[in-house]
C-alpha cells in the first residue's frame, strides 16, 4: 500500500503562486508515476501534470502548460506542483495520485486518471 498526503493549498489572488506538496509513504518503490489532478465543483476531474520518476519526465495539460511545474524529491519521496500565474479557473480541489507505469503509460495516465493510489486532496482557491 502507498499513502499520499497533500499539503500547500490555500487562497490566493489571481496572478499569485502556490506550491503543493505530496508526500508518499509505504511501498513507494512500487510506484514510479506521480500525478496531480483537480476537480472543481460541478466539473469532471481533470489531469494537471504527471511525472515519471524513473527519468524525471513530465507532462502537462494544455490549461496549465507554462504556468505549472511538477517536480520530485526522490530522497523525500515527495512530489511538488509549483503553480504560478494562477487564475480563478484554477480553483479546485487538487489531488495527488500514484501508480506503477512505464513512461508512455504515465503520459496516458494524465488523461485517463487510472491511478491506483490517491490522496485526500488540498483546496486551492484563486480570487479575481
Amino acid at each position: 500500500q502507498v499513502q499520499l498526503v497533500e499539503s500547500g493549498g490555500g487562497s490566493v489572488q489571481a496572478g499569485g503562486s502556490l506550491r503543493l506538496s505530496c508526500a508518499a509513504s509505504g511501498y513507494t518503490y512500487s510506484t514510479n508515476c506521480m500525478g496531480w489532478f483537480r476537480q472543481a465543483p460541478g466539473k469532471e476531474r481533470e489531469g494537471v501534470a504527471v511525472i515519471w520518476t524513473g527519468g524525471a519526465i513530465s507532462y502537462y495539460s494544455d490549461s496549465v502548460k507554462g504556468r505549472f511545474t511538477i517536480s520530485q524529491d526522490s530522497a523525500k519521496a515527495t512530489v511538488y506542483l509549483q503553480m504560478n500565474s494562477l487564475k480563478p479557473e484554477d480553483t479546485a480541489m487538487y489531488y495527488c495520485a500514484a501508480h506503477h507505469w512505464v513512461a508512455y503509460e504515465c503520459h496516458s495516465g494524465l488523461r485517463s486518471g487510472g491511478f491506483g493510489y490517491w490522496g485526500q486532496g488540498t483546496q486551492v482557491t484563486v480570487s479575481s
